[in-house]
């Protein structure tokens, strides 16, 4: 029996005639009939005794109603699914996210996803970016959000955003009279400095030198966040990504935007070889319009 013909015994089976299955099917009557005899030719089975203008099953058609309604089940079962999968219901989301990202503009798309899909499960973790990358194709993580592009073949990577440097320095600091900085403004104090080997240090290394000004620099970190908390405690001024100056700003702290200081993307990774749910695909979106809203900020 095919679909149809289940559809159609199971209707008569509960109808009990076939003017009544007709109506429940919206279909005509002759056809019902046309599609019954087949079924009884088909299978070789005595389905139903006509009495009366009712159709009386046989002990073999309640048999067969038995899987039938088992088949049906299943059908209910697939489609309640489709219906808690359209929700977000059971389904769940690792979302990965670079330090400057995670500050604001991330957990803000979370709050708003975790919103939009309360009965999701949504993991959200900071890493640097090649852990990020590793979890990735291992796919210890549906998606990341990356302040550093990527060229694995094994990784697609879709641009969402920017970020760009800045120089942040305590409230009251000389630099504060100005609305735009030069390179010689900031390179020429003291610079708090961050390690070679993290990407913020790579960038400004490069800008550095393509601005030719050696800074002078007492103090390394590893991160924005303490590079802005050192600058507030006057340990000097510091340049860094404008996500995490707007988040750090505060009574202690300010910042200015450095002419010509390069601008760099911020990208959504996942791997290139599974398709995103519907979790990833608004996740994508949330973080795209919420670092359009941080550059406002």
């Amino acid at each position: 029996m095919n679909l149809r013909q289940i559809e159609v015994f199971r209707a008569v089976m509960l109808a009990g005639s076939v003017t009544d299955a007709a109506r429940l099917l919206h279909v005509s009557q002759p056809g019902i009939s046309r599609m019954l005899a087949h079924i009884e030719l088909q299978l070789g089975l005595r389905l139903f005794e006509r009495k009366k203008g009712r159709l009386l099953p046989t002990p073999e058609a309640q048999a067969l109603y038995e899987e039938v309604s088992e088949v049906y089940g299943g059908i209910r079962r697939v489609t309640e699914r489709a219906e808690e999968l359209k929700s977000g219901a059971r389904l769940s989301l690792r979302v990965l996210a670079s330090p400057s990202t995670a500050l604001v503009a991330v957990p803000r798309a979370v709050a708003a996803l975790a919103s939009e899909y309360p009965a999701a499960r949504i993991y959200l973790e900071t890493l640097p970016t090649r852990e990020m990358l590793g979890r990735l194709i291992r796919r210890e993580a549906d998606l990341a959000i990356s302040t550093i592009a990527t060229d694995n073949a094994l990784l697609a990577s879709k641009p969402i955003g920017q970020w760009r440097l800045v120089c942040v320095f305590p409230r009251g600091h000389a630099l504060s009279s100005k609305r735009l900085l030069r390179p010689r403004d900031v390179l020429n104090e003291r610079l708090i400095s961050f390690s070679r080997d993290t990407p913020q240090g790579r960038v400004i290394a490069d800008w550095c030198a393509s601005s030719q000004v050696e800074p002078a620099s007492s103090v390394e970190v590893r991160s924005g966040q303490m590079a802005c908390a050192l600058a507030a405690c006057g340990a000097g001024i510091a340049i860094v990504d404008d996500l995490t100056a707007r988040a750090c700003r505060s009574d202690e702290l300010d910042f200015r935007p450095i002419v010509g200081s390069p601008t760099l993307g911020i990208f959504a990774l996942a791997h290139e070889g599974f398709a995103p749910s519907v979790l990833g695909k608004r996740m994508i979106e949330l973080a795209a319009a919420s670092l359009k809203q941080a550059g406002r900020g």
